[in-house]
């Protein structure tokens, strides 16, 4: 353990857990990070020192965009040499989003830095957001031989940690509202804290954090549906600027036969347009060329997301565009390739 106590950042950008219901109205509002201590007394139990900072505008998780993303990281790189680790307040819905975001922003990651959140305010008689809050601080000041046990970008939600880019959110009404279907849990809460060890993520890098900033969102989403027009690819595909799209196909990675559709996307292809396979379904991954209806898509140079979630998809398409890794083949291979754990 260390000499000092460990000290962990709280970062609010806003979400459910940040709210109070007005005794006399009964409608939410925000309260003062700052009061943290007077909402949830048990926190001074901890053995860690506590600061807090907050957006300064507070937003609902479904505004979340590339730019707080550099919020978030900014506060992050400013305050990285003074904090042992940080834990992120965040609304639910998008969270995995941005779980998924960060750990691409934050290369050679040496610190926690764990998503939570809840799905009841605060202030709630039967709130989730005490045991999550107050976990995901524990965690984040785990040390052991003078080094934190977490290096990675996490996320806390209902006596479990996940790795933050493996993480989806399946449900809006319990309290255990995240999976991560295609890899084990990190830890497990319970009357002890059980860190799963062999499934940390531990860069061999000893390099310096560096920091990425640039995203480039012009991309698109395509979930294929029994029954989809070939006149709607073909608007998608017209959008201006496009540089990379993610299809969610079937199974294994599966898709309709088509010759249109193949002949479309071999066409965008050809263009410079990157097209990423990934599974429409919550577990499991793409395998192309397992059947017949996916071996065109290999054929033409789709290249695959194997277990990747739309999620961690999303954000590492618009990372990897962001870092102008332009060529066709040197971009396939690092897309491929797990950067930060994101796939198997």
């Amino acid at each position: 353990m260390k000499n000092k106590k460990p000290n962990i950042l709280l970062i609010y950008t806003g979400g459910t857990i940040g709210m109070v219901k007005d005794a006399k109205t009964g409608a939410l509002k925000a309260f003062n990070f700052k009061n943290l201590l007077t909402r949830i007394p048990e926190i001074q139990l901890l053995d860690c020192d506590i600061d807090t900072v907050s957006f300064e505008s507070p937003i609902d998780s479904s505004n979340m965009n590339p730019e707080y993303w550099v919020q978030m990281v900014e506060i992050i790189e400013s305050n990285y040499d003074a904090f042992d680790g940080f834990v992120v307040l965040h609304g639910s819905d998008t969270m995995s989003y941005s779980a998924s975001a960060l750990s691409f922003m934050l290369e050679n990651l040496a610190k926690p830095v764990i998503f939570t959140g809840s799905q009841l305010p605060i202030g709630d008689l039967r709130t989730d957001a005490k045991e999550n809050l107050i976990t995901s601080i524990q965690l984040a000041s785990l040390y052991e031989k003078e080094q934190p046990i977490i290096k990675e970008v996490c996320l806390y939600f209902e006596y479990k940690l996940y790795r933050g880019n493996r993480t989806t959110k399946l449900n809006a009404e319990h309290f255990q509202a995240f999976a991560s279907m295609n890899y084990p849990e990190l830890a497990e809460s319970g009357v002890h804290l059980k860190i799963n060890k062999e499934h940390l993520f531990n860069p061999n890098s000893q390099e310096p954090l560096k920091i990425h900033k640039t995203f480039d969102n012009n991309i698109a989403l395509i979930k294929l549906y029994p029954g989809i027009s070939e006149a709607l690819i073909q608007t998608i595909f017209s959008t201006p600027n496009l540089k990379g799209v993610i299809i969610e196909t079937y199974g294994a990675g599966n898709a309709t036969t088509q010759s249109w559709f193949i002949d479309i996307l071999k066409e965008q292809i050809s263009k410079g347009i990157h097209i990423i396979n990934v599974t429409q379904c919550s577990g499991g991954g793409v395998i192309m060329g397992h059947y017949e209806t996916s071996s065109a898509l290999k054929q033409i140079g789709v290249i695959s997301g194997k277990d990747i979630t739309t999620e961690a998809a999303l954000a590492k398409l618009m990372y990897l565009l962001g870092v102008n890794t332009r060529n066709g083949n040197t971009f396939k291979t690092m897309y491929e390739t797990p950067l930060r754990g994101e796939i198997s």
